[in-house]
């Protein structure tokens, strides 16, 4: 089946790229794990394939699959997120360049970009995205190549304007770079809103089942994407048969997945928002959150990410961490099972010092696809255990 982005997503999701096996009719695209290809005579390929690191017929299928939903030209699968990240800036930026970047991104990003990337030249700049007097100030004040951003935000949950954004990155002759993977393609698109490149840790919502790791690198330009694709393909961080398998079959129900994370996310929220316990709760489908109306102008749903601030501080937030039951204390998110994490000692440790650093009364809640109510249950028994 041939499809096109005027084909509903989930249409989309369960047939691009995903063409049946013609010698038998298989409805699933058989697992290809070879390393190399019959050639039919020297420089003879079939159908383009030579070496595995060069092309897979699993990897392509994924990636039409990730183009197609992201609404691009063109889609890169690689073996984790920071992966994608670091192919995209090097084939990208040269020593000199600058990155613009949100003063709340994902610390492994900040990391890449500071510590790894900036030994070999990249200059970086934190800002907060929703002053966007300071990101144009910030932009014009180096030779900017990414404005990069993340939203909804990790942890904080801060919510971006896109379009805006793109508006001041073109003007200064940059590229706009959105990490969407909290967002997951099902509930924003980037690329649509003016956007450049689009990328992904297809590990969370988009492989969507806590058992494969991979990123995604999505756009809709001929020219980055060949340069792109050369980093692929020269330093070859590339996904493995396997990984792409999997991450296709979890690709297919993003969709289903996303409505039930959604609504778990906001009976969540709803309900921390009455607890006496809390100081803030972090999520953008509340009306008192700060970014609601945007994000509603640029998103189908609010996603299943809830952040929470407590009152009690460091203690209360630790003991809320180890006394849960369904949700599980771990690394990661967007699996169909809920997760939770403390921020200032797991995911952002490596930015502690920093003014990227999260607040230490801070936990970031994954809701999976469980029973709302035994969600709510849970908290509130963890709840009890604050002294």
């Amino acid at each position: 089946m041939t499809t096109s982005e005027h084909q509903g997503f989930n249409t989309r999701a369960v047939h691009a790229g995903q063409a049946f096996e013609p010698r038998t009719g298989a409805v699933v695209p058989p697992l290809h794990f070879s390393s190399t290809y019959a050639q039919d005579g020297i420089g003879g390929l079939r159908s383009g394939y030579e070496y595995g690191r060069g092309g897979n017929p699993t990897r392509d299928s994924l990636q039409e699959q990730l183009a197609a939903l992201e609404l691009g030209t063109h889609a890169y699968s690689f073996s984790s997120g920071l992966a994608a990240e670091d192919a995209l800036i090097r084939a990208l930026t040269r020593p000199g360049d600058h990155i613009v970047l949100g003063n709340d991104a994902y610390g492994g990003t900040y990391r890449l970009i500071s510590r790894v990337l900036g030994d070999w030249g990249i200059g970086n700049t934190p800002v907060d995205m929703a002053n966007l007097d300071a990101v144009r100030s910030a932009v014009a004040a180096h030779k900017t190549r990414f404005v990069w951003v993340e939203t909804p935000s990790n942890p904080l949950m801060k919510i971006t304007d896109i379009a805006a954004l793109a508006g001041i990155a073109h003007d200064a002759g940059a590229l706009l770079v959105v990490d969407n993977t909290f967002a997951s393609p099902y509930l924003q698109n980037p690329l649509a809103l003016g956007a450049d490149v689009v990328v992904h840790s297809t590990t969370k919502y988009i492989g969507g089942h806590s058992d494969v790791v991979g990123g995604a690198v999505v756009v809709k330009d001929a020219e980055l994407a060949e340069k792109i694709g050369f980093v692929q393909f020269a330093v070859g961080a590339v996904s493995g048969p396997m990984d792409a398998f999997l991450t296709t079959r979890g690709l297919k129900t993003l969709g289903v997945r996303m409505d039930r994370h959604s609504g778990n996310g906001q009976a969540v929220a709803e309900w921390l928002l009455e607890r006496p316990e809390v100081e803030a709760v972090l999520y953008p489908g509340l009306p008192s959150h700060p970014g609601h109306e945007l994000a509603k102008s640029q998103m189908r749903s609010f996603g299943g990410m809830v952040s929470v601030q407590f009152k009690g501080g460091e203690a209360a937030a630790r003991k809320v961490a180890e006394s849960t039951s369904v949700f599980t204390l771990a690394e990661s998110l967007g699996g169909i099972e809920s997760l939770m994490n403390y921020p200032s000692e797991m995911t952002h440790a490596s930015v502690k010092g920093t003014e990227l650093a999260v607040p230490v009364n801070l936990l970031r809640l994954s809701c999976g696809i469980e029973d709302k109510e035994d969600l709510i249950a849970d908290l509130e028994q963890a709840f009890s255990s604050i002294p």
